[in-house]
């Protein structure tokens, strides 16, 4: 036998190995996702609670490519999300469900939300108290978010060791005028609105007296919301909070630093217990689990499967209103969900004025704003769809600000939560150069042009007053479209929205008081207002959402269990994926100039993000 015989037998049997391991694990894999597939209904005891254990942020719509973002998560990579509507879903099916007898409310992984959001969910568990059954909720670091919820239990148990932070609401920037300065980079901005405070992040070292002004106002309406709903839920004087978060620092010192002593002396909570007794509590209402001891339980995760199938067979002969969620900034062209695409957006309005099925339409809108073109996109088709003779009813949500409000403007009846952001009426175009950057390494840009607009928009060059000139008079231009837009979506003159426009951002409560929006209320609402208006009896909600190719509709019926088992990070690269992401502020606006610096590019943006 020669060598080269030996080598090719090796060769072909070593490429034999390796095709059956491949078709082994291609028959795992597809074992897997064919027996999860198969999961259906999940298995629900017959006495047992519904354990509601939202993880990472409260959203409108998850974020991303559905096969990239379990992986992501699976690895620790992404940001955690809980879908609202999945919450709200479960809670509302489990109130008629025999079988679910109480809700336990675990907050231990909850990051937060939109004080809209937080309101939507609240109601939800409202109504599951209102049919009888009890909501047992725990907690060991109850922030500010984490209560809101919390205080919306029959019972609120705090861990011994744990804590009541409720802080308020603040707007902090991060402010890079300086560091910009020190790079050599020079930022040309064009606005038009004196609270047009957007660009400022990029053009002062502090908060303008016009930004202090409108966000000290809004930061109001927002705390006064919340305490609001915590003393209403809690049955509190309606000055509890404030007296409990003025005097923190000094009652904890005096309780020997015990912090759960302290929030349950306030009443904000039921009692003190650690998580092993709130289970025992839990145990009592539905019973015990014989396979691991805990109470009889299941996950939102698997429940939220029956009650969509519940949901479709209700809706079974129903009139349509169609539900499209707008969350995220606006963006041009095709964008993935939890961003807003002018033109996927739009392609979802266009099917729905198209379905004959759909009688309706509530859009939901959670955004801060972005692309002026698309945000002209989405209007134009939805004017178009309220020409078709369909209803357009608007749910706003966290956001509706700048190109958010854009796209609202056209809706024949408009519903805000008291604590919604909108407004932002406004536009700016903003145009770094580095031509100073260059030089600073010793690089210069020198050359000749066919027009006198010839090079004045390259970014290693300073901007030419021609196109000074031209970008300042597109940008008072898109003020005005903008303006005419609002006039006559609100039926106002041009006058009177520009002089509550001019860039200011207003909470939900001033913006009906001003016309901005027409009622205050949530998405149930709004979406009866729309049944109303199409003049249906008998409807039911539909989530319109753009088509799915054949792996993401794999990843959403996996629901990232697959993902998670072939992907599993290791819980230290878990933690650095978790600290890169508290650290990234500077990065997030670095992408935010970079999109915001497309040549000839208006933006009605509204950085009013609050914590």
């Amino acid at each position: 036998m020669t060598a080269r015989s030996f080598f090719a037998g090796l060769w072909r049997g070593l490429d034999g190995l390796r095709k059956v391991l491949h078709l082994i694990v291609l028959l795992l894999v597809f074992g897997l996702v064919f027996a999860l597939l198969r999961a259906g209904t999940p298995h629900i005891p017959a006495r047992a609670a519904l354990l509601v254990q939202p993880e990472g942020r409260l959203v409108e719509q998850l974020s991303g490519d559905p096969w990239q973002r379990a992986v992501e998560q699976a690895r620790g990579d992404g940001h955690a999300e809980t879908l609202l509507w999945d919450l709200i879903d479960s809670i509302h099916e489990a109130a008629g469900d025999a079988r679910i007898q109480a809700i336990a409310l675990d907050l231990e992984r909850f990051d937060g939300g939109t004080q809209p959001a937080l309101e939507e969910l609240g109601a939800a568990l409202r109504g599951f108290r209102a049919s009888g059954k009890k909501i047992i909720a725990y907690g060991t670091e109850l922030t500010q978010e984490r209560y809101y919820l919390g205080a919306q239990a029959d019972e609120l148990y705090l861990d011994p060791m744990g804590f009541v932070l409720i802080d308020g609401y603040d707007r902090y920037r991060t402010y890079l005028k300086d560091a910009l300065d020190k790079l050599g980079v020079d930022i040309n901005v064009f606005r038009v609105g004196a609270f047009k405070s957007a660009v400022e992040t990029y053009t002062r070292n502090s908060m303008s007296s016009e930004d202090r002004e409108e966000s000290r106002a809004y930061l109001g309406a927002l705390w006064s919301t919340y305490q609001e709903g915590v003393v209403r839920a809690r049955k509190l004087p309606a000055d509890a909070l404030v007296q409990y978060v003025n005097g923190l620092a000094k009652s904890v010192p005096a309780a020997g630093g015990d912090a759960a002593q302290v929030a349950l002396k306030a009443g904000l909570v039921t009692g003190l217990k650690n998580q092993l007794e709130t289970e025992r509590r839990l145990i009592d209402l539905v019973g015990e689990d014989d396979s691991d001891g805990s109470f009889n339980s299941v996950a939102v995760a698997d429940y939220v499967r029956y009650a969509h199938a519940e949901q479709k067979l209700h809706a079974q002969g129903k009139a349509r209103v169609g539900v499209i969620i707008a969350s995220g900034e606006i963006l041009d062209g095709e964008q993935p969900p939890g961003t807003i695409g002018g033109d996927s957006l739009a392609r979802v309005i266009r099917s729905a004025r198209l379905d004959k099925n759909v009688k309706a339409v509530v859009l939901r809108v959670d955004s801060p704003g972005g692309s002026v073109l698309a945000s002209e996109e989405i209007y134009r088709e939805l004017k178009a769809l309220r020409a078709a003779g369909k209803p357009l009813v608007v749910s706003m949500s966290g956001y509706a600000a700048s190109g958010g409000y854009y796209i609202a403007a056209p809706a024949d009846e408009i519903w805000a939560s008291p604590a919604t952001i909108t407004g932002s009426i406004g536009i700016f175009a903003i145009i770094p150069t580095i031509d100073k950057t260059l030089g600073k390494i010793g690089v210069g840009v020198d050359g000749v042009g066919t027009t006198p607009l010839s090079g004045q928009l390259r970014l290693d060059r300073p901007l030419g007053e021609d196109a000074r000139a031209l970008l300042q008079s597109q940008v008072a231009r898109g003020y005005d479209e903008f303006l005419e837009r609002v006039a006559a979506g609100r039926k106002k003159t041009r006058e009177q929205v520009d002089e509550i426009a001019q860039g200011r951002v207003w909470a939900g409560g001033d913006a009906h008081r001003l016309g901005l929006v027409d009622q205050l209320g949530g998405f149930d609402d709004a979406l009866k207002a729309a049944a109303r208006r199409a003049k249906l009896s008998s409807y039911a909600p539909e989530f319109l959402q753009p088509e799915l190719t054949w792996r993401e509709e794999l990843a959403l019926a996996l629901r990232s269990r697959v993902a998670r088992a072939l992907f599993q990070a290791s819980p230290s690269e878990r933690a650095l994926g978790q600290i890169a992401q508290r650290l990234d502020p500077v990065t997030r606006e670095a992408a935010r100039l970079a999109r915001f610096s497309t040549p000839n590019h208006l933006y009605a943006y509204c950085f009013c993000e609050t914590r």
